[in-house]
């Protein structure tokens, strides 16, 4: 069996400065060995991971687009920030990957209000709900709202710790038999059983420095 956590940042996306090293140490000593490495428009951390790490790594990104966060898995390469929703969409399903909506209901990060029409109308090209984010608020029942409409919809349920520190890793997971290629990954997934617990709002605000630090580095 796997243990899965589905959605994790490295020092590749802006608010992150966790090295691929770091992570794959987390992963090992939580005997986590399947991970979707998800940065914000890049894949240049999935592919080092994948490159580097002794377990399975499924190449990720978050798409930034007007609705919100599209989450494309199992890319060959890296889709442009910034575009419509429907486009990120064609762009993910172009490489034969899958469609993924991260956190959709989060108050500061879902789907925004009116991107939800639109939403419905792309439901049929979409795979995957992240039904169980430890980043999401307590409040507002983020991740509850997330699983009834993954349920309402019968589309397939993911989890991940949206770690962007390294000590958040594994704070929400998957439980899923071994794959081999998206179809396996499917209906593993189908099979999985979700864990996950809050990680501390706290971390927010570690983000928000970890952002400020690297942009003052960069001048």
């Amino acid at each position: 069996m796997l243990k899965a956590d589905l959605h994790i940042h490295t020092q590749y996306s802006f608010d992150c400065t966790t090295s691929p090293d770091e992570v794959i140490r987390r992963c090992q000593k939580l005997r986590i060995n399947c991970i979707a490495i998800a940065d914000h428009g890049s894949i240049a951390g999935a592919l080092r991971v994948k490159e580097i790490a002794p377990f399975r790594v499924i190449v990720a990104e978050e798409v930034l687009t007007p609705l919100g966060e599209i989450m494309g898995m199992f890319l060959k390469e890296q889709i442009p920030t910034n575009i419509p929703a429907e486009e990120a969409v064609r762009q993910i399903k172009a490489q034969n990957g899958l469609v993924c909506l991260p956190h959709p209901f989060d108050q500061m990060r879902g789907i925004n209000r009116q991107g939800f029409d639109e939403i419905r109308r792309l439901l049929p090209q979409i795979d995957i709900i992240e039904v169980f984010n430890a980043r999401a608020l307590r409040f507002g029942n983020s991740n509850g709202k997330a699983l009834a409409f993954a349920k309402e919809n019968r589309l397939l349920k993911s989890a991940g710790s949206d770690a962007h520190i390294a000590r958040e890793i594994g704070h929400a997971y998957v439980e899923m038999p071994e794959f081999d290629d998206v179809a396996g990954f499917r209906q593993a997934l189908a099979q999985g059983r979700i864990h996950g617990a809050y990680t501390c709002p706290m971390v927010h605000a570690a983000s928000t420095f970890k952002t400020l630090k690297k942009k003052l580095l960069r001048r």
